[in-house]
């Protein structure tokens, strides 16, 4: 049957789609009256941990044959990683780590599933959990292989498969597309953001809704798998300073790390992902050693964009340039990260990536409770440099709940400051954030405010408007626009240099159905970039 549209009918499409356009708000429409979604009570519960044995994160492979295969970008589109783990981890009391270089590091790749004729090797590692402890168990990881593809067309269907074809040890084809070329006519179509996911039943139901909705780039913005709510004997809870408070140090039991990434393949081995440490990864070790498994097991543009560190780095998807700061490490203008923040900025082209898109782990801009005021020292040292950029929008996790702001700056409304997005919601055991730091008997002692790890005191009492001589608002501030406890993703489209579509989804509708949505507009004119003031290294 062969269907014809004459002109009346594309003309009523047309309008239909323009309608449903015009209904979506957009920022210019702002600032808009703050917004609280009472608590549904139906979708409290299930945030309980996948077991051991769910087939989803049991080992499937045999030998050395590889699990766990994600993908993550370089700076730019020609370049992709491709990560993968070999062998089996070990814990116990006597561990002997796997030699690396016993396995091979080869990726085949081509633009059709039979005819991989490219090949590019790579490097591998191990990595150890180790306790100073009589009656800790120890962790040796895996062999972990990253290995990059250079010399890529953009906006392009690659196929590829990896291992070590000397042992026959070769994974199955996966695909995955290239970004598009950096300019302000070419954006990937759906960036998929979650933070805070780990491995309950409600983190599945987070990746399955976003898997559904096809994004073609996947930001993690912290806290990926809350290893560390275990002891090293696979003891959990769902608050570990409850249950194991005295333990010499704190545990982690990294397995559940290997269980996350089996689950995750589903969706890294297709959809490229970048993430950024949280305060779940910190997983002290011997000799005060933090974040081994998250530096050790995901590939970072970190050398590529100029930084010296994992905790920080910075990419282009298209006309968008990420910023991915760390909230764990030294932030003050004296720091490393400043001063690579600061050449990152002076580099980029807005003729070239218009949108400049911040993330990291914990909200400068939260009413909750949880976390409230937590990093204001990060926010004092690094606001006015990213409001000077011209930073657009910042993506944040930790606060286990949803809240999108007004655009703001220096905790006031500013046509000129980004919108700040929290989506710490993705599922995990430790359960939604519910109270607000404005309700009454809420508001928390300052003192007890200032993030353990970082350490630093600067949040001091509002010095001016509506909350002028207190520390917390006596209502929603006007700077939260929308905030809502539930669990769920959000998903950006950049359409244009100056207009995205941001929508956040709750796990309990329909994957396609929008919590909230707005558009956020870029004011280029209006809101000129000032060039940042460079520091000296010495």
């Amino acid at each position: 049957m062969i269907f014809k549209f004459d002109g009346f009918c594309c003309l009523m499409i047309l309008l239909l789609l323009l309608q449903v356009a015009v209904s979506i708000p957009t920022t210019l429409d702002g600032p808009f009256t703050p917004v609280t979604v009472p608590l549904d009570q139906s979708f409290r519960g299930n945030a309980v941990d996948l077991p051991p044995d769910d087939p989803r994160v049991k080992r499937t492979v045999q030998g050395f044959l590889p699990e766990q295969i994600s993908i993550s970008l370089s700076t730019n589109h020609h370049s992709v990683w491709i990560s993968w783990i070999t062998g089996e981890f070990q814990i116990g009391y006597h561990i002997k780590p796997l030699n690396p270089d016993g396995v091979a590091s080869f990726v085949e790749y081509g633009r059709t599933s039979s005819s991989l004729t490219q090949k590019a090797e790579g490097d591998s590692l191990i990595y150890n959990q180790l306790y100073p402890f009589k009656g800790l168990q120890n962790y040796t990881s895996g062999i972990i292989h990253h290995v990059q593809l250079t010399g890529l067309s953009p906006d392009t269907v690659y196929y590829y498969r990896c291992g070590d074809p000397s042992i026959q040890a070769m994974s199955d084809v996966f695909r995955f597309k290239t970004m598009p070329v950096s300019s302000p006519k070419n954006y990937p179509k759906k960036i998929g953001i979650v933070g805070d996911l780990g491995l309950t039943y409600n983190s599945t139901s987070t990746v399955s809704h976003l898997m559904k909705n096809s994004p073609d780039l996947m930001l993690l913005v912290g806290d990926a798998t809350y290893a560390n709510l275990y002891l090293t004997d696979g003891t959990g809870s769902d608050c570990y300073s409850c249950s194991f408070a005295n333990t010499p140090i704190h545990e982690t039991y990294q397995p559940r790390w290997d269980y996350w990434g089996r689950y995750m393949q589903r969706i890294t081995s297709k959809v490229p992902i970048m993430a950024i440490e949280g305060n779940h990864e910190i997983e002290e070790q011997v000799d005060s050693k933090t974040f081994a498994s998250y530096s050790a097991r995901f590939a970072f543009p970190s050398e590529e964009s100029g930084s010296k560190s994992t905790m920080y780095y910075s990419f282009n998807a298209g006309g968008i340039h990420f910023l991915m700061l760390g909230g764990y490490t030294a932030y003050d203008k004296s720091s490393d990260q400043y001063k690579w923040l600061q050449r990152d900025l002076a580099e980029v082209d807005r003729e070239v990536t218009p949108w400049l898109v911040g993330v990291w782990h914990p909200p400068w801009y939260n009413t909750y409770v949880s976390h409230y005021k937590e990093v204001e020292c990060m926010r004092v040292a690094m606001e006015q440099l990213l409001y000077n950029a011209g930073v657009d929008i910042i993506f944040n996790g930790h606060v286990h709940a949803y809240e999108r702001s007004n655009r703001v700056y220096n905790y006031s409304l500013d046509p000129c400051g980004p919108v700040h997005i929290t989506v710490g919601d993705g599922g995990n055991r430790e359960k939604m954030a519910i109270k607000h730091a404005d309700e009454p008997g809420n508001c928390p002692e300052p003192s007890s405010t200032p993030d353990s790890f970082m350490g630093g005191f600067c949040a001091y009492n509002f010095t001016s408007g509506p909350a002028a001589g207190n520390f917390c608002w006596e209502r929603q501030p006007e700077y939260s626009a929308y905030r809502e406890s539930s669990f769920g993703h959000g998903i950006l489209e950049v359409k244009n240099e100056t207009h995205a579509l941001w929508t956040w989804h709750r796990n309990q509708d329909m994957y396609n159905v929008a919590g909230d949505q707005i558009f956020i507009v870029r004011e280029p004119q209006r809101c000129p970039v000032k060039a940042p003031v460079m520091l000296s290294d010495h």
